[in-house]
């Protein structure tokens, strides 16, 4: 468990975030680390400003932390594979706005497998990225794969992108309206490393559109509260919205140009083999997505 621990605090940057991910008070983890440190007689953590970095041992550690752990999870998918799914591990990553509905996509592979344990690791596209550049995860749920990885990528749903305002502004009486018109309104935004901010920022200079930000906030809650108390516009995924956005105070604009016809992906390493449960849950998905896509006759 200090292993995990010191592993834990190097990859998130902090004794708090680690205590968060793995579920543990934050004393446990600090006391964890200093046990280590002690048994080992090393330096392995230093302060950078606000986060803790590891020295040069301290990463070779955590390098030889990760190696570790990419061999017992070979034994795991081995231990899965002959006891056929009655048993294993499959960790995801995922970008924040999958929050909506990755679970709900999900539940059926889960409740079909429930000695398959699922960690799922939801954080902006940045950190996603990071995550598969480690190979933390197997799959990872995003809208803008890396193009520096050797990623396979499975389009397997629509992610439209609309612009949002609160209900009753005066744009929302407008039957057409043009993004140039939308420039002179605060514009709220996600944080730094957002697909979502990403896609619109490459939006907007496509059509030559100057329309920088008054507001970044991070979580996309926080947007849509803050668009229903009027301090600006924002774009966001359709999927974070309501069937009835009114029903929250939200008016989706009719720019033209969008919504944005954006998708989302399923990746994976292609350098790396799928576990079975990887295999499988992209079999599940793919016949559940598939057959819900058919036109009814």
């Amino acid at each position: 468990m200090q292993l995990r621990s010191f592993e834990a605090v190097v990859r998130l940057g902090g004794v708090g975030r680690a205590a968060r991910a793995l579920h543990l008070a934050q004393p446990t983890v600090s006391t964890q680390i200093k046990e280590l440190a002690i048994a080992l007689e090393l330096v392995l953590l230093e302060p950078q400003g606000r986060k803790l970095v590891p020295t040069a041992i301290g990463e070779r550690l955590a390098l030889a932390v990760r190696s570790m752990g990419a061999v017992w999870q070979g034994f795991e998918e081995d231990v899965a594979a002959l006891q056929g799914l009655r048993r294993g591990r499959l960790r995801i990553a995922a970008v924040t706005t999958t929050e909506y509905f990755l679970p709900d996509l999900l539940g059926p592979f889960a409740r079909q497998y429930p000695g398959i344990d699922i960690e799922l690791a939801v954080e902006n596209r940045d950190a996603v990225v990071a995550r598969l550049e480690r190979g933390d995860d197997e799959l990872a749920a995003m809208m803008l794969p890396p193009t520096h990885l050797p990623l396979a990528r499975w389009p397997f749903l629509d992610n439209p992108l609309v612009i949002i305002a609160p209900v009753g502004h005066a744009l929302t009486k407008r039957r057409r309206l043009k993004l140039s018109e939308l420039t002179g309104e605060p514009l709220l935004v996600r944080e730094a490393g957002s697909g979502t901010r990403a896609a619109a920022e490459q939006a907007f200079a496509a059509q030559s559109i100057n329309w920088p930000p008054r507001m970044a906030l991070g979580s996309n809650e926080a947007i849509k509260h803050a668009v229903r108390a009027g301090l600006g516009l924002a774009v966001l995924s359709r999927h974070t919205l309501s069937h009835n956005p009114a029903d929250d105070g939200l008016a989706v604009l009719p720019v033209t140009g969008f919504p944005l016809r954006r998708q989302w992906h399923l990746v994976w390493r292609q350098d790396r083999a799928l576990s079975l449960p990887a295999r499988t849950l992209l079999d599940d998905l793919r016949a559940r997505l598939q057959v819900k896509a058919r036109p009814r006759a």
